[in-house]
């Protein structure tokens, strides 16, 4: 089994499935042929595309990579597809306050 990501003209994941082996054949070209709509293959333990897709996630063709939807409009893209806060999380149990722009204890 494998799972494949059905992407929109945005590169925004609409839906993901699971489906049969790329091993087999080329699925992401079937699937997508059958929806109308680009597919490509995602992982569930994240062995490519850098993460499993989700609705709402980005695909990134340039990278190659899957890419979460931000969290907080105050946090950055980093050079490995991760979203940064503008400050490090510290130790313990913290969540970030956006309106703050700061962690504060949970």
């Amino acid at each position: 089994m494998a799972h494949y990501a059905f992407i929109n003209e945005q590169n925004i994941v609409t839906e993901v499935i699971v489906g049969r082996d790329e091993t087999e054949g080329d699925w992401e070209t079937y699937y997508g042929n059958l929806r109308e709509q680009r597919c490509v293959r995602t992982s569930y333990n994240g062995n490519i595309r850098k993460q499993y897709a989700g609705i709402g996630y980005t695909y990134d063709e340039t990278a190659d990579v899957f890419i979460a939807p931000q969290p907080f409009p105050s946090w950055t893209l980093n050079a490995h597809h991760d979203w940064q806060p503008p400050t490090p999380k510290p130790d313990g149990d913290y969540v970030w306050n956006e309106e703050t722009q700061d962690w504060v204890p949970s």
